[in-house]
């Protein structure tokens, strides 16, 4: 059984994707691997914008941080 609290181990994820081969890909493999990777992107892109409103309703209540 996996405990959710342990802290998720950080690695640069885009840089090992980048690295591996993808000549013994299908078409078709490479097409679900690129509607998996935008679908990544949208939902990083979905997380980055809701982290920024809530900075700014931070800074906004309480000041900016310098």
């Amino acid at each position: 059984m996996e405990d959710d609290d342990r802290p998720r181990p950080r690695g640069d994820a885009a840089s090992k994707l980048a690295g591996e081969d993808l000549g013994p890909y299908s078409q078709q493999e490479l097409e679900a691997r690129i509607a998996l990777l935008e679908a990544e992107i949208a939902r990083v892109e979905s997380h980055r914008l809701k982290a920024a409103a809530h900075r700014d309703a931070a800074e906004a209540l309480f000041g900016r941080k310098e």
